[in-house]
């Protein structure tokens, strides 16, 4: 097993294991592993998840929008547009977390931030939620949207090289746990490279170590997005245990 199937592996099992406990779904646990690229697991799971609760909670993967604050904000800021032009932020696979209303609530500069999920559960719990909680922009022009999204297929929302940010919080690592979702990570790399303005970032948050996650990088940079790429790495920090790291994929002309 590589450094990268263990990482993941025991990420998947302390979530899956978590859900397991509250709704002691264990077929759900077993799923999770096995099925992370299907749109009826990730359907299943927050339904059960939000089943029994009282109240709407945030189901973060990984860590929330404080412990990537950091690497995100300062990008946004240097992206050239006239004042009063929208940046185009995409939270691609955001399921239930606050990342993509984070940076709404949060940005000097107006976005429109686009919160993707291919589970319509995800999205209808997050548009719920956000019109009971009217979460307040930090600048009055920003915009903020839920949108049921397969991420394979970004060119059927946005035009070639019309994206500024592209936020990608375990997405690519669900994919390339899966069984059938190693081809589908390449190809959301691809669509990303595609959609992305030269001057954008796919910034991808990820446990798994960079002497696996930077060669996969360049490597599919080149065959899915016909281009080739700059790809770079930071550390995020340590969290139970575990080493976060956020690759920076930037397309070049």
């Amino acid at each position: 097993m590589s450094p990268f199937s263990k990482s993941l592996t025991s990420s998947v099992r302390r979530i899956a294991a978590l859900c397991a406990r509250q709704h002691s779904q264990s077929s759900l646990t077993t799923e999770l592993i096995e099925n992370m690229d299907k749109k009826a697991t990730w359907d299943r799971f927050y339904t059960e998840t939000n089943s029994k609760a009282t109240t709407f909670k945030n189901f973060e993967w990984f860590f929330g929008f404080d412990a990537v604050r950091d690497f995100v904000m300062p990008l946004l800021q240097t992206q050239s547009h006239s004042p009063d032009a929208l940046l185009q932020v995409l939270d691609m696979g955001c399921g239930t977390s606050a990342l993509g209303p984070g940076i709404y609530t949060h940005s000097p500069l107006p976005v429109r931030v686009t919160c993707a999920d291919i589970s319509p559960i995800a999205v209808r719990l997050m548009r719920e939620h956000i019109q009971a909680q009217a979460i307040p922009p930090h600048n009055l022009s920003s915009q903020l949207e839920f949108v049921e999204l397969d991420c394979t297929e970004l060119h059927q929302h946005y035009g070639s090289s019309s994206v500024d940010l592209i936020l990608d919080k375990g997405t690519t690592d669900a994919l390339l746990r899966s069984k059938e979702g190693s081809g589908k990570a390449g190809l959301v790399l691809g669509q990303c490279l595609k959609v992305l303005q030269s001057s954008g970032s796919l910034l991808q948050f990820s446990d798994e170590d960079p002497d696996a996650r930077l060669p996969w990088l360049e490597t599919e940079a080149r065959e899915q997005g016909g281009m080739a790429a700059d790809v770079g790495v930071q550390e995020v920090g340590e969290l139970r245990g575990v080493m976060y790291y956020c690759y920076q994929v930037t397309p070049r002309q």
